[in-house]
């Protein structure tokens, strides 16, 4: 009943002690714990509440009335840095620029914009070091100090050493009054008043100016408590700065939309401080903004986040810079593996190739030397001819001669006997030539066919190591190229081949041509019994021919 009666008072708000009473009829035994209260003060007290109706001070007051005498523990000796009344204002300050969330908790870097604002009211350097060690040994956590540690703090005296406790109030004072009054600007001790020219009596009379962003407030004196008058801001608004005149130096004015506010500051740095805060107030009111502060922690507070967004994305792209990293480290070795395949690959192509040039390489040394041996047979057989037409004419001169010999038909007869004999023989060895040159016929075909199976292998072959080797990388391009050019290396030597053959062919051809030559010179030598039996003779010397011939194509 008491909390909720001084609640009342300082929100202002009608007290309804009924509502009270039923609220807890069912439960008025023992104490009220945290969560059963506060159903109530969300319903009947806080819902109740006008923005602007109540004086925030009184409220905080309130508040640091009932949280300060168990949590806050000055020194019992009365040497504590910051006084009751300057640590209330510091619970103030700490629940301005505390995160908006329960428990309540304030950043280190709002802990340290406050103090650096403090120790510059007392023109004094913070020392951010000492600072990070002491919260790098406070914090358990990324999340912040509470109050009372922020207190505990401020009355160790660690970052405040030397400084006397009237300086620290008069710093916390100011603070506290711009921060929480939002008092953008006023006059200090040391630098005097301002001088302010009056409506009526244009008289210039020395005032104490305090300034917030939607009112320049002037005062008797710097203790505040005989209120002048007031100049309201707003939007169109407006400061300049005049020339000396009257005796007075430093002058400048504010325009409002009913009238004209002539002012001197004591020196021109002066003049530039207030007015700059007065357009830094002027352009709040424009910008539909009630308090500097309140957005200077949400600016503060969306850099905070756009760091950690930043640190979040720098991480990430750390990350990601590591799995390319080590995706890049993994595509190389597999570049290395596939680069020695390729390396073994073309090894074993240059070995392959190597090998089939030598192949080819005495495959065509054989057939020029055959071809070299068919060139001396047809030319001794050539010679053979020459000679044996010489014989033949020898031969017919004979059988001239034979005719005359009668006397000589026995020993004629044993000749054709004879002669007979050889033919068969004759007959047997031309029969058996021709079959082992059928047969060496077929061997050639048969090394043909095997050399044909052996390029179309080879053709697949190198199909088959040509689409591994595209698949693998395409830098095997130039292998290619030399590839077909050992194809048509390899076709012109099969062309020569043929060429040879044919030339083979050709010169068995004209073997045979000459063949049927003999036999058609031989068989008319004969038109009787007579020239049979002279017939026999020659048959045994084209045998000898034939003989020389096999031995010459062997």
């Amino acid at each position: 009943q008491v909390l909720s009666h001084n609640l009342y008072t300082v929100l202002c708000i009608p007290h309804d002690p009924v509502a009270l009473e039923e609220h807890f009829r069912d439960d008025d035994d023992g104490p009220v714990s945290s969560q059963g209260y506060m159903p109530y003060l969300n319903k009947y007290i806080l819902d109740k509440v006008e923005e602007g109706a109540f004086v925030k001070e009184n409220f905080d007051e309130l508040c640091w009335t009932l949280t300060a005498k168990k949590n806050y523990k000055p020194d019992r000796n009365g040497n504590s840095v910051v006084s009751h009344q300057d640590a209330f204002k510091l619970w103030c300050l700490f629940n301005f620029l505390s995160e908006d969330k329960y428990p309540l908790v304030m950043v280190p870097d709002e802990v340290e914009y406050l103090l650096k604002k403090i120790c510059t009211a007392m023109n004094v350097e913070l020392n951010s070091c000492e600072l990070d060690d002491y919260l790098s040994q406070e914090l358990q956590g990324p999340a912040g100090l509470t109050v009372w540690q922020f207190l505990d703090m401020m009355n160790s005296g660690r970052f405040l050493r030397g400084i006397e406790q009237e300086a620290i109030s008069m710093a916390v004072e100011e603070v506290y009054q711009e921060v929480i009054e939002d008092v953008l600007k006023q006059a200090r001790s040391p630098h005097g008043y301002l001088w302010k020219k009056g409506q009526l009596r244009r008289n210039w009379s020395e005032r104490w100016f305090t300034l917030k962003p939607s009112v320049l407030s002037y005062y008797m004196s710097e203790e505040r408590k005989e209120k002048k008058g007031s100049i309201p801001l707003d939007k169109h608004c407006c400061v300049e700065v005049l020339p000396d005149r009257d005796g007075k130096r430093c002058m400048f004015c504010v325009k409002t939309s009913s009238r004209t506010y002539e002012m001197s500051a004591s020196d021109t740095r002066q003049r530039q401080e207030w007015t700059l805060a007065i357009q830094t107030a002027i352009r709040l009111q424009a910008e539909g903004k009630k308090s500097l502060h309140k957005d200077l922690k949400q600016k503060r507070r969306e850099q905070r986040e756009q760091r950690e967004q930043r640190k979040a994305a720098r991480e990430e792209e750390t990350q990601r810079l590591k799995q390319l990293q080590e995706e890049k480290e993994r595509k190389l070795q597999e570049l290395e593996l596939l680069k020695e395949a390729q390396r073994q690959a073309e090894m074993l192509l240059q070995e392959e190739e190597q090998r089939r040039r030598q192949q080819h390489e005495e495959m065509q040394r054989t057939l020029e030397i055959q071809l070299r041996e068919a060139e001396e047979a047809r030319a001794s057989m050539q010679a053979e001819m020459v000679l044996k037409e010489a014989e033949a004419e020898r031969q017919r001169k004979r059988i001239l001669e034979l005719e005359d010999m009668q006397e000589r038909l026995q020993e004629a007869l044993q000749q054709e006997v004879k002669a007979r004999q050889d033919e068969e023989s004759v007959r047997y060895a031309q029969a058996r030539l021709l079959a082992e040159e059928e047969e060496k016929l077929k061997q050639l075909m048969k090394l043909k066919e095997e050399q044909e199976e052996y390029i179309i292998r080879t053709q697949r072959e190198k199909q088959v190591l040509k689409q591994e080797m595209e698949n693998k990388n395409k830098c095997l391009e130039e292998a290619q190229k030399q590839l077909e050019e050992v194809r048509v290396n390899r076709q012109r030597v099969d062309q020569d081949v043929m060429a040879a053959q044919r030339k083979l062919r050709q010169a068995s051809t004209n073997v045979k041509h000459w063949n049927v030559q003999m036999n058609r010179l031989m068989h008319p030598i004969g038109p009787g019994d007579k020239r049979t039996n002279v017939s026999g003779g020659g048959f045994a010397g084209y045998q000898t021919l034939l003989s020389q011939r096999d031995s010459s194509l062997k």
